[in-house]
This record gives structure tokens, C-alpha cells and sequence, in this order.
């Protein structure tokens, strides 16, 4: 079951077009960066966007600022709330469960999947991000050979310099923080995707879920409610990049996606187990 729904994944040409308008944005911003040298001002723009214009090594931690507020949490919702209602939708998943295929194997088989995407959707972000800031923006190194090398070191945010092994480390921890950010994501939209039989109402519940998040972050009256709020520690993942690496909002933020990736899985799992399935 697990295979068949990634290959379902990767077969779909919505899945690549999400894709690339994804790794659209952070092209379209270096193309801008590149042809003005002009970085946003002090306390505006994305984070690390003053950055790149000296070293376009660290290009992919800004394509992942651009991204992560809006696009990829979309991304991720419009997908995950597809996954159980929009076999309802479209009659199929009826059938579905007519096979030998328990309830249980089917959501956990949707669940990999979306991993699956998170992954391959954050790596293609990287890697193209990667090339176009050492293309467009160079990497304040030589090259050699007519091959892009990893600049010597990288300047972090706290102004020290980091090896580029140590680099590479902090991008990965931060794709698996990012990844397991969308996860909590996934889990609210799967769990209305048990609710409903619209995957377009399962998607939305989600974004008003992640909108009403984003909203009360910024707003002083709900600071009693902030700390358990979904995207409060959504940009933790910056912290990687300050030397000494700050763990603080690191280990809350993902402490805090565990317990809604835990909780709202099984309530999904629960409502689907005994769903009467009718279409």
C-alpha cells in the first residue's frame, strides 16, 4: 500500500507543478538580489537575504525563509486534505477499503507519502536554490575547473565563521526541523480529511487553522497561548545558523510539533477506524 500511494505521488503532474513554483520564488528573488546587488533594509525582508549577496552559499537558508511562511505550509495542507477526502470525493475510496487494506495501513500509508513530498519538496528548494546563489551570486571563492566549490567557511548569523562541513550538518538539521513542522501541518489537514468529504473544505480548515496561528503569534493579548500555538516556532530553524547554535526555541518548537503530529494523528486514526465509508 505504502508503494502504491508513492508511486500515486510522483505520477501526478500537480505534485511537480507545486514543486517548481516552489523553487519559482527563490529564483525570482535571486534574479532581483542579483541584478541590483541592492539587500533589503536592516529588520526587513527575509531572513539572510543581506547575506547572500557575499556569500550565495548560504542561498538555500533564505529559499527556505521565503518558502516556509506561506507556500510550502499551502503546499502541504492542499495535499494532505486531499489525501482521505478526495478519495471520498472522486468514489474511490470505498473501493479502497474493499480490498484486503485495513484503515489503520491506509492512513499511515497517506502519512509516508506526504513525507515523501515534505522531503522531496525541501531538497529540490535546496538544491536549486544552491545553484542559483553560487551562480548568480557567487560564493566570495574561486572556482576551479569550471566546477561550483563550497566557499572556504561560511559567516553565521552571530558573525563567526562555520566549515563548510558544518554548514552542510546545520542545513540538514534544518531540513528536519522544517519537515517536521509540515508534519504537524499534514496532521491537522489529514485530521479534517477524516472529517469531510471535500478535500478542498479539509485544505482550508487547515490553512484557517494555520492563518488564526499566524495571526494571534503576532498579537500581545494572546501571549498566554503563543507558546502552543503551531507556527509560533515555525522560523526556529534560523538558530541553526548562530554560532554557538541556539537550542532553546529548536527543541520547543519540535517538542511542541510531536504533540500535534501524536494527538492529531490519533484522532484521525480513531474518527477513520469507525467512519461509516459510503462513497
Amino acid at each position: 500500500m505504502i508503494a502504491v500511494e508513492l508511486a500515486k505521488l510522483f505520477r501526478r503532474p500537480r505534485m511537480y507543478v507545486i514543486v517548481g513554483l516552489l523553487c519559482l520564488l527563490p529564483f525570482i528573488v535571486a534574479i532581483f538580489l542579483a541584478t541590483t546587488r541592492i539587500p533589503p533594509p536592516p529588520g526587513q525582508g527575509g531572513a539572510f537575504l543581506s547575506a547572500v549577496l557575499a556569500n550565495g552559499a548560504l542561498y538555500p537558508a533564505a529559499a527556505m525563509a521565503l518558502v516556509l511562511p506561506v507556500f510550502l505550509p499551502v503546499a502541504v495542507a492542499v495535499l494532505a486534505g486531499d489525501s482521505i477526502a478526495g478519495e471520498a470525493t472522486t468514489g474511490t475510496l470505498r473501493y479502497l477499503l474493499i480490498r484486503p487494506v485495513g484503515r489503520t495501513r491506509l492512513l499511515v500509508a497517506k502519512l509516508i507519502s506526504m513525507i515523501a513530498f515534505v522531503l522531496f519538496a525541501i531538497a529540490m528548494v535546496v538544491v536549486t536554490s544552491y545553484l542559483t546563489g553560487v551562480l548568480m551570486l557567487g560564493t566570495g571563492a574561486a572556482n576551479t575547473g569550471g566546477v561550483v566549490l563550497l566557499p572556504p567557511d561560511v559567516t553565521s548569523l552571530s558573525g563567526d565563521v562555520i566549515s563548510p562541513a558544518e554548514f552542510g550538518l546545520r542545513i540538514l538539521g534544518t531540513i528536519g526541523y522544517i519537515t517536521l513542522s509540515m508534519l504537524g501541518v499534514a496532521a491537522i489537514a489529514l485530521f479534517l480529511s477524516t472529517l469531510a468529504d471535500s478535500a478542498l473544505g479539509a485544505a482550508m480548515g487547515a490553512l484557517a487553522v494555520l492563518v488564526t496561528s499566524q495571526v494571534l503569534v503576532t498579537l500581545d493579548a494572546a501571549e498566554g497561548v503563543k507558546p502552543y500555538l503551531p507556527t509560533r516556532y515555525w522560523l526556529a530553524w534560523i538558530d541553526f545558523f548562530r554560532e554557538p547554535i541556539l537550542w532553546r526555541d529548536i527543541e520547543r518548537g519540535a517538542a511542541l510539533q510531536l504533540v500535534y503530529v501524536a494527538v492529531l494523528l490519533g484522532a484521525a486514526w480513531a474518527n477513520f477506524k469507525t467512519r461509516d465509508v459510503t462513497s
